[in-house]
């Protein structure tokens, strides 16, 4: 076991931002040609080198997550003929937590012809991400977003239909115009058995290999090079070594670094953690998005939070009372008069179709104002008082019932309003329901370049587990987009220029490097069963979720943020002091997967507050106190911050690369959706 994975004590606290990391030098990303913006990606797929279909059988490639990412890249693969290693810790690819994604899916198809077009889902998508996403990655997706709409109706994704039998398309968040496919509020279910079947076709012919149960926890580094992984099998607990010519991670996001979250509880940061600490650079770790449309929490025993789609908001209206006496009411007692729709009082171009982040610092305003329903939860303020807060606001739909009848929300909305009333007990079509924002997704992931490339050659890294497209806030509904465009038409595309150098030295499981990875990995394991403390996991975990949520979630401030870090530290040193992990290596054991996991959250939020505490602005989900508008929106400072912050590990104090942002076909601007 390495040294380094017991945090030493952490004897300073720092005194100022720039105590807690170190400058390191700029990044560029360089593989983006030059030319029209429109004509990069034709141009970068001709110039990348090819791998002809004889050679293509003897590469090896190993895919880590069979998400909407991974699942569609290794079917991709394998499809092209290479020997494709899957794996995944679930008990099959269908429960990869793409499966639990709602609302619909982005494409720039303009069939309802509402003057929707490429450029403009462009544009949507770098305004949306408060002008902090890369030009170049962000056209290319919106230019394939139209292939994966085809691609689906090929693999048979039933999407909602017209009358004439036409795809229909719905609303999202942050656009005016109408590009969101969907599945009622099944699509990513769909689209993940779409995907499902694709890669079922190439293990029944043997060009794919999967390994369910089993969890990356190293990566294996030669000569600079991802050739490889380790892994656990979770059933019997055996540490095996996995070798390939090419390494890709599509794991995810890192939301449960929260412990409350909308991911599914197994989601974790482990595998990028893990190249992260080999040497990859960790992108923009502070931007995560709290989702304004959740189920408000309900207990201290909850262990995970439940999303209701961004679709609801199409024909839902959000509103509070106008009067805190009237918070007790039932809201179908309060006359329409009393009522506050604030979103379409503050935003009146976009109403209750404002962006993710906007719609979630206003729900939390009126909630602070004492105009938040709901049960009344304690909470303390900034002088440590106990206060009572009532954390939630009204989605309503009887004008929605009223306008197309309850049969008609239902054909639109019925398996989201069935799981609200299952849940809560309420009846949605009678009462309106009661939300409130939820960590959701994570825009800041592994570093990639133009190809999908991080900085270790041969390691690439798709989908939500990488920082790129979405700037410092995803609009809704293009995480599947972004899924399936890496799987299916950007990384088979990229991943051959890096492949055609082969081959590379062959490696088994003698090598130094392999058996030092292996070696740490066992040691890593040792060291959590020998601790035999008094504390358990969840107890850990639960902690490290109040801390960043309280000084790291929806508003953050200087104080806070440093607060925040020593915080964690200490609790960090605890948890390698005090915690519990019961049973042995050698069986199936939840609790050690959940420590192993909980450990790497520590060293993350740890990360996430520092690149929060160095970012001195507000920028979409990333919400300084210090740094607003007189009306209270995010004041975006593009003098001092307009680049990517790229850490590299160092410890206690890593280093910051910082790679420049340079917009040529879009203005930067104050976001404004009023």
């Amino acid at each position: 076991m390495t040294t380094t994975d017991i945090p030493a004590p952490a004897t300073t606290k720092g005194g100022k931002p720039e105590d807690f990391y170190t400058l390191g030098e700029e990044v560029r990303d360089t593989k983006a040609p030059g030319g029209p913006i429109d004509a990069k990606w034709s141009k970068r797929k001709f110039e990348a080198k090819l791998v002809n279909p004889a050679n293509r059988r003897k590469l090896t490639v190993i895919i880590v997550g069979t998400g909407l990412a991974g699942g569609a890249a290794a079917a991709s693969l394998g499809e092209a003929g290479y020997n494709v290693l899957n794996f995944c810790y679930q008990d099959s690819p269908r429960r990869a937590h793409s499966i639990a994604a709602q609302g619909g899916i982005n494409a720039a198809k303009n069939y309802r012809n509402d003057n929707d077009s490429t450029f403009r889902l462009f544009y949507d998508t770098v305004k949306g991400g408060d002008y902090r996403a890369r030009e170049t990655n962000v056209y290319r997706l919106a230019e394939v977003s139209a292939n994966i709409i085809d691609q689906c109706v090929a693999q048979g994704v039933p999407f909602a239909r017209e009358y004439g039998g036409l795809l229909d398309t719905r609303s999202f968040g942050g656009v005016q115009v109408q590009r969101t496919f969907y599945a009622r509020g099944q699509t990513g279910q769909q689209l993940l058995i779409g995907a499902y079947q694709a890669l079922e076709r190439q293990i029944a012919v043997g060009t794919v290999q999967m390994y369910n149960r089993h969890e990356m926890l190293e990566l294996i580094v030669v000569d600079g090079k991802a050739r490889g992984i380790i892994t656990r099998d979770m059933v019997t607990g055996e540490i095996e070594s996995w070798f390939a010519d090419a390494v890709v991670l599509a794991t995810g996001g890192y939301g449960n670094v929260f412990f409350l979250s909308t991911n599914a509880m197994g989601c974790n940061v482990t595998a990028d953690w893990r190249a992260h600490r080999k040497g990859a650079y960790f992108g923009n770790p502070c931007y995560t998005q709290i989702h304004p449309t959740c189920i408000p929490v309900h207990g201290s025993n909850q262990s995970k939070l439940t999303l209701m789609s961004e679709s609801l908001r199409n024909d839902g209206r959000i509103w509070v009372p106008k009067r805190a006496e009237d918070c007790d009411k039932d809201p179908r007692d309060i006359a329409e008069e009393d009522r506050d729709y604030y979103l379409e009082r503050i935003y009146p171009a976009f109403g209750n179709l404002v962006p993710r982040d906007i719609a979630s610092r206003q729900a939390k305003n009126r909630c602070d104002e004492g105009r938040g329903v709901g049960p009344a939860v304690t909470e303390f303020d900034s002088e440590g008082n106990e206060v009572k807060v009532r954390r939630g606001v009204y989605l309503d739909f009887s004008d929605a019932i009223g306008r197309l009848g309850k049969d008609g929300v239902a054909a639109r909305y019925g398996n989201l309003f069935d799981m609200y009333a299952q849940i809560t007990g309420e009846n949605p079509y009678e009462t309106p329901m009661r939300i409130y924002p939820a960590v959701h997704y994570t825009m800041g992931g592994l570093w990639v370049d133009y190809d999908l490339s991080s900085n270790i050659p041969g390691l690439y890294v798709t989908g939500e587990a990488n920082f790129s497209d979405h700037g410092a806030n995803r609009l809704g509904a293009s995480a599947l987009m972004q899924g399936l465009a890496d799987g299916y038409f950007v990384l088979p595309n990229t991943i051959n220029d890096y492949l055609a150098a082969a081959p590379f030295e062959k490696i088994d499981e003698t090598h130094p490097a392999a058996v030092e990875a292996l070696e740490s990995v066992k040691g890593r394991i040792d060291r959590l069963l020998s601790v035999k403390g008094n504390r358990t996991v969840d107890s850990f975990h639960k902690e490290l979720g109040h801390i960043m949520w309280e000084y790291c979630g929806m508003e953050r401030n200087e104080a806070g943020l440093m607060k925040a870090i020593g915080l964690i530290r200490e609790l960090r040193e605890e948890f390698w002091r005090d915690v519990k992990v019961t049973g042995v290596n050698e069986d199936l054991n939840q609790t050690l997967e959940r420590a192993g996991r909980v450990a790497d959250f520590f060293e993350l939020g740890e990360l996430m507050c520092i690149d929060a505490l160095h970012r001195r602005e507000s920028c979409g989900g990333h919400f300084r106190a210090e740094s607003q508008t007189p009306d209270g929106e995010a004041l975006r400072d593009d003098e001092n911050f307009l680049y990517v912050a790229a850490w590299e590990y160092a410890g206690d104090k890593p280093v910051l690369h910082k790679e420049p942002l340079e917009y040529e076909y879009i203005e930067l601007k104050q976001r404004s959706y009023k």
